[in-house]
């Protein structure tokens, strides 16, 4: 009678481990199913932005062919003097190696020298200009 009874209860046990195991695989598999739904639709919103993302840049393509002046802006206008290069696009003094101030033959990176600190007696307040 005993082991009848031990048999029922490992029955039962092995029977609710196997229920537990068949309702994770099911949990598993609908978390699945969304994740595959959810990531089909976002492929198909990257699709359809990258089909507009050609298509604009056809259109600008084409654009450009009908009027190659948007490409390039003239050198200059009949009757008109031509413009100096905006200061971004002249040649500064560094790039032909003067450096236009003396910094001891070392680079500064492109940033202006540091100015030595000031020595000697300047008042701070007013009352010490005065002599106070």
């Amino acid at each position: 009678m005993a082991g009848l009874l031990l048999v029922g209860v490992l029955v039962l046990v092995i029977a609710l481990y196997l229920a537990e195991r068949f309702l994770k695989a099911r949990a598993q598999a609908r978390r699945r199913q969304n994740m595959n739904d959810r990531l089909g639709a976002v492929t198909a919103r990257v699709d359809e932005q990258q089909a507009q993302k050609r298509a604009r840049a056809q259109a600008r393509e084409a654009l450009t062919n009908v009027m190659p002046a948007i490409k390039r802006p003239p050198l200059s206008l009949p009757g008109v003097p031509a413009r100096p290069k905006p200061s971004c696009e002249r040649p500064s003094p560094a790039d032909h190696g003067t450096g236009g101030r003396n910094t001891g033959g070392r680079s500064t990176g492109g940033r202006p020298a540091r100015r030595g600190g000031r020595t000697g007696d300047h008042p701070v307040r007013a009352s010490e200009r005065r002599g106070a």
